[in-house]
């Protein structure tokens, strides 16, 4: 916008008046520069608040330039600037359709954490660029991208070493993560539990302390003191620099989180013992996130736990009481979601959570059937199951989703997984059949025994009835004639009355 002429204090009438600009034409220069035409009367003079308008819509034609109001709150802030990114992918092995099934995930995911996805591409290679991730011909495509559509943000699908971030940011000047720092974005939203923000936290600092950057000052010396080009006593010599003194205290964060999981780990355990020492069967909903499993939940039992069609929404563990249809007592435990190349730091994070299912009697196994790789899906959450130890516990598969659900790929994951049941935890279809096969599935106390109890004794009936399986059961006059089987523990208080 061209500048306005030095104006002399005799120019200016008194304070409210209008501005005499004899040789300054507002309406010619604005045609000039920003080809805005004033509806204004030519002999008109303009005033303050005419300038400020014009000036505004001269600012609409500079690129890069806005007139909005900063003054907005932060949720107008969440809606109106969501973070825009462009997905890229490398193409290692597999079909096609897996290719575009991982792009679609982390499509998801980049949704998830907050932000717009413009583009995707992906490039079939061997293995990835040791430098770049991708090669040099689809980096410079990508800074195209970039460039054209105004994007903040690549995303890259896979877990980048610190050389290839900082080769790629160098080169599409802006940020870049990979997808394990788009896990571990979501993972921090969505936790709320003291437990949980502290596992997130551990593992966003085990994965940044390998990528801690100091750009120019940042890697100087510690120094301090007015004297000596800033040294002072005691300031000489190699000093410490910034990203060393970064990397310690990440260091004792992480050995503080570290300690104080480890108390939290000892009430878990403290909970656990008492289930067992009661007998208490434990089935665990496991399976891959946004299958269904809180919702699933909510219908075995009643839990009104949050469900919501997003990823990763379940990040703390609920454990819900409730009892079989002949009395037994068990627990049933929802858990986090897991994900293709789930980050080893949260797996390692969130062991003491992961430990949910490792220390259950029965795991139910979640897949959502209407997803377009099912079998991708559960090999994935398989693969977590090795990894914390839980490949040994009986697996029931409970495919999810049946009203939204092809009913050939239904039948497909039938013949695929004999011991499986098919639902819908929206309608209810299919949760009675579940409900059995999970009271079959549930371990037996393997005690027989056959006691007379008296009558004084209801205590023991009770327990019978919750911890125990009652085969014949006769009132008698001298008591209660009671036979079946009991853990080893509540066998052992029956057989002072054993016949």
């Amino acid at each position: 916008m061209t500048n306005a002429p030095d104006l002399d204090a005799d120019d200016l009438g008194p304070a409210g008046s209008t501005i005499d600009l004899d040789e300054f034409d507002l309406d010619d220069e604005l045609e000039a520069t920003s080809g805005w035409e004033s509806e204004a009367d030519p002999e008109d003079e303009p005033t303050a608040g005419a300038m400020e308008l014009a000036e505004r819509h001269a600012l609409r034609r500079v690129a890069g330039l806005s007139t909005e109001l900063e003054d907005i709150s932060e949720v107008e802030y969440r809606q109106l600037r969501l973070e825009r990114v462009v997905l890229v992918g490398v193409w290692t092995e597999g079909s096609v359709e897996d290719a575009e099934n991982s792009m679609a995930e982390l499509a998801l995911l980049a949704e998830t954490a907050g932000s717009e996805v413009l583009e995707a591409v992906y490039q079939r290679r061997q293995s990835p660029d040791p430098a770049t991730y991708v090669g040099r011909g689809k980096v410079e495509a990508i800074g195209e991208i970039v460039r054209a559509t105004g994007a903040d943000t690549v995303i890259c699908d896979g877990e980048l070493a610190p050389s290839q971030l900082r080769n790629l940011e160098d080169r599409l000047k802006v940020k870049v993560v990979d997808r394990t720092a788009l896990i571990l974005d979501i993972f921090a939203q969505h936790a709320k539990s003291k437990e949980g923000q502290a596992q997130v936290e551990l593992a966003q600092l085990n994965y940044m302390t390998q990528r801690l950057r100091g750009w120019g000052g940042n890697l100087s010396r510690q120094v301090g003191g007015r004297v000596a080009g800033g040294a002072g006593i005691g300031g000489r010599g190699p000093g410490e620099t910034k990203i060393e003194t970064d990397r310690r205290r990440i260091k004792t964060k992480i050995a503080k989180l570290r300690r104080d999981l480890k108390e939290m780990k000892k009430t878990r355990d403290a909970k656990r013992s008492m289930r067992r020492a009661r007998a208490i069967p434990a089935v665990a909903i496991a399976g891959y996130t946004n299958a269904g499993k809180s919702s699933l939940l909510n219908r075995l039992t009643d839990a009104g736990v949050l469900v919501e069609n997003a990823l990763f929404a379940t990040l703390d563990p609920t454990t819900r009481r409730t009892t079989t249809a002949d009395g037994r007592v068990y627990t049933m435990s929802d858990t986090v979601g897991f994900v293709r190349h789930l980050p080893h730091q949260l797996v390692e994070a969130f062991r003491s959570t992961l430990e949910e299912v490792a220390d259950a009697d029965l795991i139910l196994h979640v897949v959502d059937g209407s997803h377009p790789d099912p079998e991708g899906q559960l090999s994935a959450v398989r693969e977590v199951f090795a990894e914390i130890g839980a490949s040994q516990v009986p697996e029931i598969v409970v495919i999810n989703k049946a009203d939204a659900a092809d009913p050939l790929v239904l039948a497909r994951l039938r013949r695929e997984e004999p011991h499986s049941v098919v639902v819908s935890a929206k309608t209810g279809e299919g949760i009675a059949e579940a409900l059995a096969l999970v009271e079959s599935e549930l371990p037996r106390p393997g005690v027989e025994f056959k006691a007379l109890l008296p009558y004084d004794r209801g205590d023991l009936i009770n327990r019978l009835h919750q911890h125990g399986e009652i085969d014949t059961m006769e009132h008698t006059a001298d008591g209660t004639l009671v036979a079946g089987r009991a853990n080893q523990d509540l066998a052992g208080e029956l057989a002072s009355y054993s016949v």
